[in-house]
């Protein structure tokens, strides 16, 4: 069974260029290293909520944008594994267009894919 990794980042609106720059640049090691699809989506439409929303999990401020992004993975053993070879790769890293600290991530196993 597949496995997805998920993020929500805030990213300073001016900086989105920066930002699919770096996320390109990550996509290849994620594709090189096992992941079977890598998608990082700019929010158009992310409303405020009465009890919380995504801009408040993020602690976004104005000015900066909400950016939702998955990794596909075949298994969790192969996003183990991925992510480990990524990790001792020389390529990883470099300027971050976001504040790492405000980014919510987790690993999720697909209950249904419709």
């Amino acid at each position: 069974m597949s496995y997805i990794d998920s993020a929500l980042v805030p990213v300073e609106t001016d900086k989105k260029d920066a930002y699919v720059e770096m996320a390109a640049r990550m996509a290849t090691l994620f594709r090189e290293h096992g992941a079977t699809r890598v998608m990082d989506a700019w929010g158009v439409d992310v409303p405020e909520g009465k009890l919380t929303d995504c801009r408040r999990a993020v602690k976004a401020t104005p000015g900066e944008t909400i950016v939702y992004s998955w990794i596909e993975w075949p298994s969790k053993a192969a996003r183990d594994e991925g992510w480990r070879k990524i990790m001792a790769d020389t390529r990883m890293g470099g300027d971050m267009p976001f504040d790492g600290k405000r980014m919510i991530i987790g690993g999720f196993a697909p209950l249904l894919d419709a």
